[in-house]
């Protein structure tokens, strides 16, 4: 964005500009916030002599609304001088171009600045991904590993979860719906599914015989435990995330069955999230492959049978038959995990 009162300066800016960004010249700072409540400019042009709000005037109020306050600005005037330039640095301008300038000058220094926040962005959203990363991790470990420090499920709940994803993509089963998915954060987001476990006492979690019928209701409350941990991460991130829209329905979901018996809504079939019956086939699946306090692991064979003898009861007819062609992968990803 462009923003100068002086029409000489805006016919030179698109003469120079438009061949190689998408422009968008203004006349005065009045017009320009206007604008800015459509579009958001990757960098702007700012005249500091100017008729209304000048230079200044705009540049503290872009830097005050949270919606603009990240966009760099570089002031553009006719006034030299020390003070000028000192003035709009402290105000939060990133450079400083004096009129009349230079058209090698003015896209040098515009590309400059762009590739600069280009990189800057790119290493944010790296950090912040590692961040994600973090503590999901830690997050998973202190749901999953607690009582059970020799349980590795975690890492393998996501192997499974992406050979039933690739499966179902290759063979066109469900692909109107997972098509659009964001298939690595829903991989990830499906390992918090059982985070809601951190508010079920040790004495249930890790009881040697089987719970009673008061416990197991209590062991159930850990789907709607894990919605609302991920409800206020959602509510103190403010914006929308897509990985905890996944991480939402894999939690409160992943215990419902095809045929209706399960909880804690008992949805039934294809009323159930599509994310649900994956979670709930891989979940389960992966629980009897890992030790717990009132019974062995069985092996991966006798685990396949279990989940084909579930289709139609617990589990999605369909999602069991793309099971049945992945099942070498699925002992693959078993046996690299205990072999690590």
């Amino acid at each position: 964005m462009l923003i100068d009162d002086d029409e000489v300066c805006l016919a030179m800016g698109r003469e120079i500009l438009e061949a190689r960004y998408t422009l968008y010249p203004v006349p005065s700072g009045e017009q320009a916030f206007q604008i800015l409540q459509k579009i958001t400019p990757d960098l702007i042009l700012l005249d500091i002599e100017m008729p209304g709000m000048d230079g200044y005037e705009v540049l503290r109020k872009l830097k005050h609304e949270n919606s603009t306050k990240e966009i760099p600005v570089i002031f553009l005037t006719s006034s030299s001088g020390p003070g000028n330039e000192l003035d709009a640095l402290r105000l939060g301008a990133i450079d400083f171009i004096a009129k009349p300038f230079s058209p090698i000058l003015l896209v040098q220094r515009i590309e400059n600045h762009l590739l600069m926040r280009s990189q800057g962005k790119e290493l944010a959203n790296s950090k912040a991904k590692k961040l994600q990363k973090a503590i999901l991790n830690t997050f998973c470990e202190l749901a999953e590993f607690r009582g059970k420090p020799n349980y590795e499920g975690t890492g393998r709940v996501s192997e499974y979860m992406r050979i039933m994803l690739e499966a179902m993509l290759k063979q066109g089963l469900y692909s109107d719906q997972i098509g659009s998915w964001d298939l690595e954060a829903f991989v990830d987001a499906a390992r918090m599914h059982d985070i809601g476990k951190i508010y079920i006492s040790d004495a249930i979690l890790n009881k040697p015989d089987r719970l009673s019928d008061a416990e197991f209701d209590e062991i159930k409350k850990h789907t709607n435990y894990g919605l609302e941990i991920i409800n206020r991460i959602q509510q103190q991130l403010g914006d929308a995330c897509t990985f905890l829209d996944y991480a939402a329905v894999c939690t409160e979901s992943h215990h419902e069955r095809w045929d209706g018996k399960g909880y804690p809504k008992r949805q039934k079939g294809e009323g159930i999230p599509i994310a649900g019956r994956l979670m709930a086939l891989v979940d389960v699946y992966d629980a009897l492959l890992s030790p717990r306090p009132y019974r062995k692991q069985v092996n991966p064979n006798e685990a396949a049978s279990e989940i084909i003898r579930g289709s139609g009861t617990s589990f999605d007819p369909a999602l069991v038959e793309v099971f049945k062609t992945v099942l070498d992968e699925f002992t693959k990803a078993v046996n690299k995990t205990i072999c690590n």
